[in-house]
């Protein structure tokens, strides 16, 4: 049997960001801008009676510490690959996403009591100073919208901040529109309504974004690779009799790693780099997969007590392809 560990372009040992220090800059003034939001909306919710803007305080706040979240798990997740941690740390931007979108459930949960407790004890909301304060946590919103909106492309911990602060933008527009309603209308119940908005909102994108976090920590299959395409790939390479005992799994959001074992006639024994070499330009050039392990085994050699030349049922395959190495 012969055991191949590739080399490739993504590697681990010394993998960053090249804009790590302006990344960390964009965090650490978002997360000045939203505590200083938080305390005005927080103050004003209390002084005017609005249950939406002290949510939105509450959103705010709980923006800040995303924000301190995805921070820490940027830093972490530059650490070199050690003994300890052979593929890197860069998953623990994925634990950090989890964690932010975890307690943004919980957020939405909490404003969901809380508008369900004002339905039977309204308050008096003072409309004029609710939009004042709202329209200046909406500058603030989008201002750290827009910090964070490059850094959220194609990082699953850095957009479940940016989520936080779109949220927080469209609760501001919320409570600007029940101040306005108050004004005129003395409609106080648009009030819990907005609220009740915000949090089905809040859920929605929140429970939607927890599934890819968990996807990728439960070392799945990525969503865009059809595992029986990527076998029958395998399969029509030259040289190839079968290919059983697939492990195919997330590292982060952006690094996909594979390992199987490959069956190659006896009599093509001195043609095995090269047959190595094509299965792995097959799985970069077209599956975007840089770590791969690759076993070869011969045609007449014994598998686990099945016999390698038979192969084992697609099915088997694609089963065993969702399970971590």
């Amino acid at each position: 049997m012969s055991h191949d560990h590739t080399a490739h372009s993504h590697a681990h040992c010394g993998h960053t960001h090249d804009t790590s220090h302006l990344s960390d800059v964009r965090l650490v003034g978002a997360v000045l801008l939203n505590f200083g939001l938080t305390v005005a909306e927080l103050i004003g919710g209390i002084l005017f009676g609005s249950l939406a803007l002290m949510a939105d305080a509450l959103h705010n706040f709980n923006d800040c510490l995303s924000l301190i979240v995805a921070l820490i798990a940027r830093r972490i997740a530059r650490k070199p690959a050690d003994q300890k941690r052979t593929f890197g740390y860069r998953r623990a931007e994925v634990i950090g996403s989890l964690i932010n979108l975890t307690a943004l459930i919980l957020v939405g949960v909490y404003l969901l009591y809380e508008a369900i407790a004002r339905i039977f004890d309204p308050q008096e909301i003072s409309g004029w100073p609710v939009i004042i304060i709202a329209g200046i946590a909406l500058a603030v919103d989008l201002g750290t919208a827009l910090l964070l909106l490059r850094m959220a492309k194609g990082n699953l911990n850095v957009r479940a901040a940016f989520l936080h602060n779109l949220a927080d933008a469209l609760g501001s527009v919320g409570v600007i529109i029940v101040g306005i309603a108050v004004i005129l209308w003395d409609a106080w119940y648009l009030d819990v309504i907005m609220t009740f908005l915000i949090s089905a909102y809040i859920l929605w994108h929140s429970t939607s974004m927890i599934r890819e976090s968990i996807h990728i920590l439960m070392e799945s299959v990525p969503e865009n690779i059809q595992i029986e395409e990527l076998i029958e790939r395998l399969r029509a390479v030259d040289g190839v009799d079968d290919v059983h005992h697939l492990h195919l799994w997330q590292l982060d959001e952006t690094q996909t790693a594979f390992e199987g074992h490959l069956v190659v006639p006896r009599d093509r024994a001195s043609e095995m780099e090269s047959i190595k070499s094509a299965i792995r330009t097959e799985l970069a050039n077209r599956f975007q997969i840089h770590h791969s392990t690759l076993e070869i085994e011969f045609d007449d050699e014994e598998c686990n007590g099945h016999h390698v030349g038979c192969g084992l049922p697609m099915t088997t395959n694609a089963n065993a392809a969702g399970n971590a190495s």
